[in-house]
């Protein structure tokens, strides 16, 4: 059964660990990756990656990208986000620690971000939700 909009928003602003797809260019299939986002309902999810990254290269080439997130307990529930990018902008350190404590908590954020300052130029890029697709398929 699909989710209602809400229910839509409100699932994908749980802490999910999302899959990142995008066009991987002539001859490739969709580039495919885990990746760490940030939502609230209502507003563009947005994810943060490297300057130079195959993810920031495919994801300027196509100007666009699909998020979808999973669970499979108590039921078996998926989101999946599709859209244009809206923006693309250097990560903030607030917005970077908001993102890592979103998975991360105690010692393992300051440890991670630590180790982060070390990635290179990281930028943060906004999905402006078009297309949904969303389902709780019970306990299968």
């Amino acid at each position: 059964m699909a989710l209602t909009l809400k229910e839509r928003q409100e699932f994908l602003a749980q802490p999910h660990v999302a899959a990142l797809s995008v066009a991987g260019g002539a001859g490739r299939g969709p580039l495919s990756v885990p990746i760490w986002y940030q939502y609230e309902p209502g507003g563009e999810p947005w994810i943060l990656t490297g300057a130079e990254s195959r993810k920031m290269r495919s994801i300027k080439e196509s100007g666009r990208f699909t998020l979808m997130v999973q669970r499979t307990e108590p039921t078996t529930r998926y989101v999946s986000v599709e859209g244009a990018v809206s923006k693309i902008a250097p990560i903030t350190d607030e917005a970077h620690v908001e993102l890592v404590r979103r998975y991360l908590s105690g010692d393992a954020v300051d440890k991670y971000l630590k180790q982060a300052a070390g990635f290179g130029e990281q930028l943060a890029v906004y999905l402006r939700p078009e297309h949904w697709l969303s389902a709780d398929l019970g306990s299968v």
